[in-house]
């Protein structure tokens, strides 16, 4: 079994519950409530920064040249058609500066804190750890939902396309293939933080999509 199989394994209620969540299945479904697509769009964007600033930081501690060339082409993608479908969703839908700008949820906030604290930690493993949960938990519900119908509004349909497909799946596997790599390298306790890291990314991934199933009200 892979290492970042065992690192799922150890964690698969939270697994399950972030891959197979009513929010994603009513989003593909065109049937999610917009307030619900509001507040996720709100603070999902607020991890943007800390994202890209977590990915570089990868990209730097790469072991060599070609272990770094995939990461800083997934970067491209973030920071171009990613955040471009932030901009273009906003104003589809209507989001004035003030919603936009929503105080972070204490959900977000946590992600938000694990991610700076994995680039901090100069470890390339945590890192990892905490890329791998993120991108591997999305490829996994957006797979479920590639089917979707041509009326799907692209501010769904586009989430969906956005974390599927060969190019997205290539990203994943090549994440995977990194932790993968290293994690017969490390010692006990370098493997335990790494771990806890992926734990809890996954644990927050779920109580993130908990919190936009609520359809928390996004205020200024």
């Amino acid at each position: 079994m892979r290492p970042t199989e065992q690192l799922c394994a150890g964690c698969l209620d939270d697994w399950q519950a972030a891959t197979d969540h009513p929010f994603c299945r009513e989003l593909a479904q065109g049937t999610l409530p917009l307030n619900k697509m509001k507040w996720y769009l709100a603070q999902d964007y607020q991890f943007i920064e800390s994202f890209v600033r977590l990915l570089a930081s990868a990209i730097a501690h790469a072991p060599r040249l070609e272990d770094s060339i995939p990461a800083a082409q997934f970067l491209a993608l973030v920071t171009g058609p990613e955040n471009t479908y932030f901009q273009r969703s906003f104003v589809a839908l209507e989001m004035p500066p003030e919603e936009q700008a929503a105080p972070a949820a204490p959900e977000t906030l946590a992600f938000l804190q694990l991610m700076d604290s994995a680039r901090h930690s100069g470890r390339y493993e945590q890192m990892m750890a905490v890329l791998v949960a993120a991108e591997w938990t999305y490829l996994t519900w957006a797979e479920r939902y590639t089917g979707y119908g041509a009326d799907l509004p692209f501010w769904f349909a586009e989430w969906i396309d956005l974390h599927s497909g060969q190019g997205f799946s290539d990203v994943v596997e090549y994440l995977r293939g990194q932790l993968d790599q290293v994690w017969p390298q490390l010692d006990a306790d370098q493997q335990q933080q790494a771990t806890v890291c992926f734990e809890t990314a996954m644990r927050l991934e779920r109580a993130f999509f908990d919190a936009a199933y609520r359809g928390e009200t996004v205020q200024g």
